[in-house]
């Protein structure tokens, strides 16, 4: 192998003599530390396909946080290996460390977390090569061999599989998820909305959702909106469905599990969510989205035309009008003829 970069990547006079020795058929372990939530889980996704084709003959271990294993993509690793989480804190230091031991050498070790636990857990460990995300410069000379580069505005997905590209590995794009499950099948097509997060004030108001809904019942009127209800008293759809005069067109809809949420996104025409992880599960399903952002978007919005996104410029939160552009913007460009 070789490294295809000139600018934008820091590597070790290590690391460029022992990428030479390495030929990609060669690489027996890899190990991927990824330590997030389920939206970033999910994405991770794209990262595991790429890294299964770029090294056929290795085993991929992905390492994860104890209190983050919802949506662990195991159908894309060989093993998983979990370190002690902030929802095991009274955990022996010792028994950390021996957990984090228990990863093995490995030939690559691509850090796609960069938190304290992964950089820890990259200093334990004798691999060949080890590529992060530093945030500083002296913390690429001392925790890793190789640094790439982490920018507020780029898609998170394009960031981690630059770790691929500056061997010279051809990736796709649009990226590929590999996310498993077949479409839900229903007797008319179906927009879902979701208007959940982790807490409140990550919410766009559920007045707004309301009228939104409203106004695209009358503007897709075959379509049947359905608004998928979480688990938090806050991901309830009572209040978003009660102002709408239209109760054969609009529903709530419940799932208990990734796999029966998964179905439903996938059999979608589109899917409106705030900024959480029912939309990166849209993402992953291939499904079409827009995202409500009450703050910076681009670390978590695919740039091509099945994705777009509302932002709070100037108003906040973004209004409904800007939320419906978004959602006619995504449904033209899907039904658009391809030449």
């Amino acid at each position: 192998m070789k490294f295809w970069f000139n600018k934008g990547v820091w590597a070790s006079n290590k690391a460029r003599e022992t990428v030479t020795s390495l030929a990609q058929q060669d690489v027996k372990n890899i190990a991927v530390i990824r330590h997030g939530a389920l939206g970033d889980m999910l994405l991770t996704r794209a990262f595991l396909v790429e890294a299964r084709k770029a090294f056929p003959n290795a085993s991929i271990t992905l390492s994860i946080v104890s209190n983050y294993t919802r949506g662990t993509p195991e159908d894309l690793v060989d093993r998983v290996h979990v370190v002690h989480g902030s929802d095991q804190r009274d955990t022996p230091l010792r028994t950390r460390i021996r957990r984090m031991k228990e990863l093995g050498t490995q030939d690559i070790i691509f850090d796609l977390a960069s938190s304290s636990r992964s950089v820890m857990t990259c200093v334990l460990n004798k691999a060949k090569l080890k590529i992060g995300f530093p945030y500083r410069r002296m913390q690429a000379k001392l925790f890793y061999d190789v640094a790439t580069c982490r920018s507020d505005t780029n898609f998170e997905v394009d960031d981690m599989i630059n770790m691929l590209n500056i061997f010279g590995i051809k990736t796709a794009y649009p990226h590929r998820y590999n996310m498993p499950g077949a479409a839900l099948e229903r007797d008319r097509p179906y927009i879902v909305y979701f208007a959940g997060a982790s807490t409140p004030n990550k919410c766009w108001p559920a007045s707004s959702f309301s009228q939104l809904i409203t106004q695209m019942i009358e503007l897709y009127p075959q379509h049947q909106q359905l608004v998928l209800e979480g688990i938090q008293l806050w991901e309830k759809a009572d209040e978003i469905l009660a102002p709408i005069d239209a109760a054969d067109r609009a529903a709530a809809i419940t799932a208990d599990t990734i796999d029966e949420t998964t179905a439903l996104l996938k059999g979608a025409d589109l899917v409106v969510s705030n900024d959480t992880g029912i939309r990166h599960l849209a993402i992953v399903s291939e499904t079409p989205t827009v995202g409500i952002f009450l703050a910076d978007p681009f670390r978590y919005w695919p740039r091509y035309s099945i994705h777009d996104v509302a932002i709070p410029d100037p108003d906040w939160p973004p209004s409904v009008e800007a939320v419906k552009a978004a959602c006619l913007n995504v449904l033209n460009t899907k039904q658009a003829p391809t030449s």
